[in-house]
């Protein structure tokens, strides 16, 4: 067996983003939410499917989470121990993602710099891949007649924030990554109430959303959607929280999301000269005593291509590309081959 030696300059890498649908469907817009059991939810969290669980089709699309800095809106998970509840875990452990610390509170934005209650949507692992893509967020979230359309504001973002999780952007009135222009855009209510702040922030790179519940729960006449939440510490309202969003959203029908990653591809280009591969290795065409068996392959040789292995420096196949359809070789034809490498 003949091998030829690449050279340095054989070698390209190139890196190209590749954006997806989020859902399972393949599809932007997730328009069908199921839960586990109709009405039922964790005290932690709760999952939400794409069709009905028992369904072959289903698979698991986000979470929802409520939390709360004091503990709030759950009972505890040891009555002696009053404080420490699903919802003030939950705060605990997205303040840790997101901030890197366990001091700080949720900022939405000069209005509510310190918000003790979130409700965070956890977009599950195999659905947005590397990261989530900024300007495809929209979600729709009714409460009775009245609907509220949310997005990112990475469009009219000038300079990206970061904070320990990675990019950050406001969750605005708006869609396609762009806030509406009024005085809700921003979610900043105020008309004797208490300013909320945005109604969230988008954290594409951890594949999370955090929904100001601030925000959510003012008067529709004021850009929320006046949904009551549940503050309370008895067992019995540990599920309130979770499907209060649920229903929000669900009730919507509209639920827009684009995953993104980026594929790096080593492209190798394998170089054929007119003297080389003219000659098959089948040890078929050899007779006993050496000769050809057809003779008229010893002045006018013809190979077809097929195959490109790839070998490290001690001739171990490494990897193995296949052309779409054999290629003619013979002595008045040259060859130029580009391998890709996917990783």
């Amino acid at each position: 067996m003949s091998f030829t030696k690449l050279d340095s300059t054989d070698y390209v890498i190139s890196a190209d983003s590749v954006t997806a649908p989020a859902w399972s469907s393949n599809t932007p817009t997730l328009s069908t939410f199921f839960l586990q059991s109709t009405g039922v939810s964790s005290s932690f969290y709760t999952d939400v499917y794409n069709a009905t669980p028992s369904s072959i089709n289903a698979a698991i699309q986000f979470s929802i989470a409520f939390g709360n800095a004091f503990g709030t809106g759950s009972g505890p998970l040891n009555s002696l121990v009053l404080t420490n509840t699903p919802t003030r875990i939950n705060y605990g452990q997205f303040r840790n993602l997101v901030y890197g610390d366990a001091e700080s509170f949720f900022n939405f934005g000069t209005e509510n710099p310190s918000s003790k209650n979130i409700a965070a949507i956890s977009i599950d692992r195999n659905r947005y891949k590397e990261s989530l893509f900024p300007g495809t967020f929209n979600l729709h979230m009714k409460s009775g007649s009245t609907t509220i359309k949310l997005t990112d504001d990475s469009l009219d973002s000038t300079v990206i924030t970061y904070l320990d999780c990675g990019r950050v952007f406001n969750i605005v009135s708006g869609s396609n990554g762009s806030g509406a222009s009024t005085t809700k855009a921003t979610g900043a209510l105020r008309n004797g109430y208490t300013i909320s702040g945005s109604y969230g922030l988008f954290l594409p790179d951890i594949g999370t959303i955090i929904l100001n519940t601030d925000a959510l729960g003012l008067p529709i006449a004021n850009g929320g959607l006046n949904i009551p939440w549940y503050t309370g510490t008895a067992a019995a309202g540990g599920l309130n929280n979770n499907l209060q969003v649920f229903n929000a959203i669900s009730a919507s029908g509209n639920f827009q999301l684009n995953s993104q990653e980026t594929i790096s591809s080593n492209y190798i280009f394998v170089r054929i000269k007119n003297g080389e591969y003219n000659y098959t290795t089948n040890p078929s065409i050899i007779t006993g005593s050496g000769d050809f068996i057809y003779s008229n392959f010893i002045n006018s040789p013809q190979t077809y291509v097929t195959t490109v292995g790839m070998y490290n420096n001690n001739n171990e196949l490494l990897a193995v590309a296949k052309l779409s359809k054999p290629l003619v070789k013979d002595f008045t034809k040259e060859a130029l081959i580009r391998v890709k490498l996917d990783w």
